[in-house]
C-alpha cells in the first residue's frame, strides 16, 4: 500500500508523456496540493502532485478538484515562473521517492531561467520545492522548515537546497545476485525486513512477495525471486493492480501480489490504480479536517433528541397513572382526618372498589395533608393534558433525529465546498451562529449539485447536501426527469435529465442514489424512483425532506468502480 521506491519508478515512466510539454495552468486546490494542466503530444494531462502527510503521491489524474476563490501564495508564485515553460526531463534520482521535473521557462526580460520542481514523497515529510538549479537554490516551497525545526536542512526561500539524507541503502535496480546474497543473513529470518533495510525504495509489501515467490527455499531460491521482480523493473513492465485481503484491506502495487488471497483488480496505468485506490480518501481526510466542529455538533443534536425522546416516553408512562393519582387526591380528600403531618403513607379505603379492598397511597412528610391531596390533582391534570403534547414533541424529536442523520450521511461523502453548503444551512436554521467574515457576499451562489455521465450518454445529476438536494429537486429538475432515491434511507437526491434513456441509466443512477447514501457499504439497496412531477415538499419541512408517490423500487449493490467511471465520464 506504500507509495514506494518501485511506484515512483512506474510513475516516472509512465510522466515520460509528459516531456516536451507545455505548461499551460497552475492551480492550488489544497494547502498540500497542486494541479498542472500540461499541454503535450496534442493532449490536455493533468499533473496532480501531492506532499499530504497521509496521501503524498504524484500521478496523472482523471479527477476534478475544486480551486479556492483566490488561489494561494504558492501557486501564484509558481504561475509567475512555471506557466509557458516546457518541460524538459522528468527523473528519478536512484531509486528514492524523490523525482525532479527540469523546465525550460523565460524570466521577464525573455532570458533563459530554468527551473526545477522537486518533489519528495516521504509522508508527513513530503514536500514540493522549486529551485533555481543555476545556484542549487529554494526559490520556495509548499512546507516551510525552519532552522529552529531542522538546522542541517533549511527548507526557506533563499537557502540551499540539501536533498534528504542518503540512508546508504543498495539500489535494487542494479544489484547482482551477489550483493542480495551478502546483505541478507538467512540465519537471523525475517527476510522481508532484511530487503527493506538493505535495498533502497523496497516497502514491506514488495519484501513480503519476494519472500512469498521465493518459497521455503533456499538462497538461490531468494536471489532467483528478486532478479525476477528485478528484470520487469529494468525493463519497465509493470502490473498495476488494488488486492483486497479477506479481511477487506486494500493494497495498491505495480507488482502482482501473488500473496495477498483475495479479490484483485488490475488497471491499464499507474495513474489510474492511484486515482481507483485515493478516491475520496484524500477529500475525506480533508473534510474531517475542515468540518470536525460540525460532526461533534450534529452528533450532540442527535444525542440530545435521543434523550428528549426518552424523558417524553417516561412522561407518557407517568400519564398512563393519571387516573391513579385522581383515585389518591379524592381518597386523601376523603380520608383527610386521619392523616398527620410528617406521615410517609397511608392505607384507606378504596370506596371505589366492589370488594371494599385497602390501598396504599405514598405521602410527601413535608407536606401538609391538603398539600398531598392537592399535589396528586395537580399530577394528575399534567399527565391528563400532557398526552397529545408529549407526542407532538416525541414526533418533532424524531424529525429532528432523522434531519440530523441526513446531515451526518452527507458528511461522510461531502467535499469540502459540500460541507461549505452544510454549515451555511446549519446557520440559516439557528443550529450555529454565523460567522463574522468581514465581508458579504455579493450574490448568493446557486448550488452545484455533481455531474455523472451514464454509459448511454445520458447526464444524471447529484445532490452531495439538502441545499443541492433542494436545489436539484425543486428548482432545476423538469416534470418528466426521472428522480431516485434510496428508499427509508438517508441518502443524495438523485435526477436522470430527460425521458430518453434506457436501462442501463435506471441502474446505473440507482447504483450512485445507493452508494450515496447511509447504505453505502451495504448489498441488494432498496432505490424508489419515479417522476419529478411526483415529488414535494411539506410546508414547513426540514431542507432536503421531501415526500412522493408513483414510484417503483430496484434493488442495487453500490459500485465504486463504477462510481468512478460515471464521474470520468462527466469529464471527458
Amino acid at each position: 500500500m506504500s507509495f514506494d521506491g518501485i511506484v515512483t519508478r512506474a510513475v516516472v515512466h509512465e510522466l515520460q508523456a509528459l516531456q516536451s510539454g507545455r505548461i499551460t495552468k497552475i492551480y492550488q486546490p489544497h494547502p498540500t496540493e497542486l494541479i498542472f494542466l500540461v499541454r503535450a503530444q496534442r493532449k490536455n494531462h493533468r499533473l496532480l502532485l501531492s506532499a499530504h502527510p497521509q496521501f503524498a503521491r504524484m500521478q496523472l489524474t482523471e479527477e476534478s478538484y475544486d480551486n479556492p476563490k483566490e488561489p494561494p501564495m504558492f501557486c501564484m508564485f509558481l504561475r509567475k515562473h512555471l506557466e509557458g515553460g516546457i518541460i524538459e526531463k522528468i527523473s528519478q534520482p536512484g531509486n528514492e521517492r524523490i523525482v525532479t521535473i527540469d523546465m525550460k521557462t523565460m524570466d521577464e526580460i525573455g532570458d533563459a531561467a530554468p527551473k526545477q520542481l522537486v518533489i519528495e514523497i516521504m509522508g508527513r515529510h513530503s514536500n514540493i520545492l522549486l529551485l533555481d538549479p543555476s545556484r542549487n537554490m529554494i526559490l520556495d516551497a509548499v512546507k516551510h522548515l525552519p532552522p529552529a525545526v531542522n538546522s542541517h536542512r533549511t527548507i526557506l526561500p533563499g537557502q540551499t537546497y540539501i536533498a534528504p539524507p542518503d540512508q546508504e541503502k543498495a539500489n535494487p535496480i542494479d544489484a547482482d545476485s551477489d550483493t542480495l546474497l551478502k546483505k541478507i543473513d538467512f540465519n537471523a529470518g525475517r527476510i522481508d525486513r532484511q530487503l527493506v533495510a538493505a535495498f533502497t525504495g523496497i516497502s514491506p509489501l514488495v519484501a513480503r512477495e519476494i519472500v512469498h515467490r521465493a518459497g521455503l527455499g533456499n538462497r538461490e531460491s531468494l536471489a532467483h525471486a528478486f532478479q525476477e521482480m528485478q528484470t520487469q523493473w529494468r525493463e519497465e513492465r509493470y502490473e498495476p493492480e488494488i488486492a483486497e485481503n479477506r479481511e477487506g484491506k486494500e493494497f495498491f502495487s505495480v507488482v502482482r501480489l501473488t500473496h495477498v488471497d483475495g479479490e484483485r483488480k488490475t488497471f491499464e496505468s499507474v495513474s489510474a490504480m492511484l486515482d481507483r485506490y485515493y478516491f475520496g480518501k484524500a477529500e475525506r481526510d480533508r473534510v474531517r479536517q475542515q468540518a470536525h466542529d460540525l460532526e461533534r455538533l450534529l452528533k450532540n443534536e442527535r444525542e440530545k433528541n435521543v434523550k428528549k425522546i426518552a424523558k417524553l416516553e417516561q412522561t407518557l408512562v407517568d400519564a398512563e397513572r393519571a387516573k391513579e393519582f385522581q383515585l389518591f387526591g379524592e381518597l386523601l380528600t376523603a380520608h383527610m382526618h386521619e392523616i398527620r403531618k410528617g406521615d410517609e403513607a397511608i392505607e384507606v379505603v378504596n370506596y371505589y372498589d366492589e370488594n371494599g379492598g385497602k390501598v396504599k397511597i405514598p405521602l410527601d412528610p413535608q407536606k401538609s395533608p391538603s398539600d398531598n391531596a392537592q399535589n396528586y390533582f395537580r399530577r394528575y391534570n399534567k399527565a391528563k393534558n400532557s398526552v397529545a403534547v408529549v407526542n407532538e414533541q416525541i414526533e418533532a424529536a424524531k424529525a429532528e433525529i432523522e434531519y440530523f442523520e441526513r446531515l451526518l450521511q452527507q458528511m461522510d461523502s461531502a467535499a469540502p465546498k459540500d460541507v461549505a453548503e452544510i454549515r451555511e444551512e446549519l446557520e440559516e436554521e439557528g443550529y450555529l451562529k454565523r460567522r463574522n467574515t468581514g465581508w458579504k457576499k455579493k450574490k448568493p451562489e446557486k448550488p452545484k449539485p455533481d455531474t455523472y455521465r451514464s454509459s448511454e450518454g445520458v447526464d444524471i445529476l447529484v445532490g452531495k447536501n439538502n441545499k443541492q438536494n433542494e436545489y436539484l429537486t425543486n428548482r432545476l429538475a423538469h416534470a418528466n426527469d426521472m428522480w431516485l432515491h434510496t428508499k427509508d434511507i438517508p441518502g443524495s437526491h438523485v435526477v436522470i435529465r430527460g425521458s430518453e434513456f434506457g436501462e442501463a441509466t435506471l441502474h446505473e443512477a440507482a447504483n450512485l442514489a445507493a452508494y450515496f447514501s447511509k447504505s453505502k457499504f451495504s448489498s441488494t439497496v432498496p432505490v424508489d424512483y419515479t417522476q419529478i412531477r411526483h415529488v414535494h415538499k411539506p410546508n414547513g419541512a426540514k431542507p432536503g425532506y421531501v415526500i412522493y408517490d408513483n414510484q417503483q423500487t430496484l434493488f442495487v449493490t453500490p459500485d465504486e468502480d463504477l462510481v468512478l467511471t460515471l464521474k470520468n465520464n462527466a469529464a471527458q
